[in-house]
């Protein structure tokens, strides 16, 4: 009998929680699932998952609650994200429907009897780290939580695309960061404030800053008159640029688990993040990374200038590191979430 599924997502844009999403409707394919996939109107999650076998993509139109009908036959829903979320409880509630959700962020819940409901009405919450089942529990004691950490994307590198981003910064000592330019999230601004005082004395370190975001603009005042600093806004392939770092620079003030430092791993480059949310999940300090406190830019310019420095150190932290993505495959996520499907 072939296993079914349908999965719902209604977020804007494409980031991490839609990679992750992509993933999980590939590999279930594969394995032999028929899927639904019902997202908003316009998605760019739809437009990549088009190529996908046994996959049914169902966009709706806002109000979406009203069209619960279109997945009224469902074995089992899988909702990635709070709007989703809500949509499943109104299908259970309607239809008896069983529903699985999985919660990436740790954004501090709101205690309210929706939220303690609809996650103790889950038949499992999925959640990436430690750090966002406290929340969960903190909010509903009664759901039912299990970690399911996210995987790299396996994304190849265009080595064309690859050396000509190497030979536009020749040279250069290169950190990245890839994120949404949300300084409340991912915390550019301290990476600026670091640039800025490490350009006179170091000329020869340069950053990269990959995203869009609403906080956009008021970066590029901030690093305005930098030469150190390079905007490359928003690509279609990162890991043609992660491969060339020669160092990667995660300054988020909070965070789910950060699945991008995956695929940083996966491609050996060193890694700096702060210890906050699910990060020391994945990162042990002086293991495979580097981990700093939240909002200190001086932390940051003391961690780079350490890690440019020493070479031996840079090497080892990435031999760790690629050591641990290989436990975060794209299988090994869709395998664990097939085992929970299957015991509904």
């Amino acid at each position: 009998m072939q296993r079914e599924i349908v999965h719902i997502n209604f977020a804007k844009g494409f980031r991490g929680g839609e990679r992750q999403t992509q993933l999980l409707i590939e590999q279930l394919s594969q394995q032999g699932y028929r899927q639904k996939l019902l997202t908003r109107v316009n998605s760019e999650l739809a437009e990549r998952c088009a190529h996908i076998d046994s996959l049914d993509i169902i966009p709706i139109k806002k109000p979406y609650i009203l069209h619960t009908g279109a997945v009224k036959d469902a074995a089992i829903i899988q909702a990635h994200e709070t709007k989703a979320l809500q949509f499943a409880y109104f299908v259970h509630l309607l239809y008896g429907i069983p529903y699985v959700v999985t919660r990436r962020v740790d954004n501090p819940l709101k205690t309210n009897f929706l939220n303690k409901k609809m996650y103790a009405a889950a038949f499992r919450t999925v959640v990436l780290s430690n750090a966002i089942e406290k929340e969960v529990l903190r909010v509903s004691p009664d759901a039912k939580t299990t970690i399911i950490p996210s995987a790299y994307s396996g994304i190849s590198v265009d080595e064309t695309v690859s050396r000509q981003i190497a030979a536009r910064f020749k040279e250069k000592f290169l950190i990245g960061n890839v994120g949404a330019l949300v300084d409340s999230h991912k915390g550019q601004s301290l990476l600026i404030e670091a640039a800025k005082a490490l350009e006179k004395s170091h000329p020869e370190l340069h950053f990269i800053i990959l995203g869009r975001g609403q906080d956009e603009a008021k970066f590029k005042e901030q690093a305005a008159g930098l030469k150190n600093i390079t905007f490359e806004g928003f690509v279609n392939n990162i890991n043609d640029y992660v491969s060339c770092f020669d160092l990667f620079l995660f300054p988020s003030r909070h965070e789910g688990l950060g699945s991008i430092l995956f695929d940083v791993m996966q491609l050996n480059v060193p890694i700096i993040a702060t210890e906050v949310g699910g990060i020391p999940d994945i990162i042990q300090n002086n293991v495979n990374g580097l981990l700093i406190p939240p909002a200190d830019a001086i932390a940051i310019e003391r961690s780079v200038l350490t890690l440019y420095r020493d070479r031996e150190l840079r090497e080892r932290l990435k031999t760790a590191a690629k050591s641990t993505a290989d436990r975060y495959s794209p299988e090994n996520m869709a395998r664990a979430y097939d085992n929970l499907y299957t015991s509904v």
